[in-house]
């Protein structure tokens, strides 16, 4: 089990309770085992983080990216995180918001081979 900071789990809550049109939508389509029977979890703490989705069995994180994660901060920001992911020994998986509003169908596909093949 991976350990968090306590203080991100009332965030986590949060939330999960205020999703994004993009969040909704993917979350549609990995909640209940409906990938690989394959359980998602949505808004869970890793670490000092929030991750998007994660996938415990696969060690799969993914994450959401508004905007705001092609500005140069958010960019060095996502690859600090990303390297602290991966040294968990996480795999990490980003798309941006109109990949998944736009293309559902080519981003699960790249979940769905991630999975079938870690």
């Amino acid at each position: 089990m991976l350990n968090y900071e306590r203080r991100l789990k009332s965030n986590s809550r949060n939330l999960r309770s205020h999703l994004t049109d993009s969040e909704q939508l993917l979350w549609s389509r990995l909640r209940r085992k409906q990938l690989l029977d394959v359980q998602f979890y949505r808004q869970k703490p890793i670490g000092k983080y929030i991750v998007d989705f994660y996938a415990p069995k696969a060690k799969l994180i993914i994450e959401i990216d508004g905007s705001q994660h092609f500005e140069e901060n958010h960019k060095q920001r996502d690859i600090t995180r990303d390297e602290y992911l991966q040294a968990q020994g996480l795999k990490v998986l980003r798309f941006d918001n109109l990949q998944v509003l736009n293309a559902l169908t080519s981003v699960l596909e790249v979940i769905f081979e991630t999975l079938k093949n870690p």
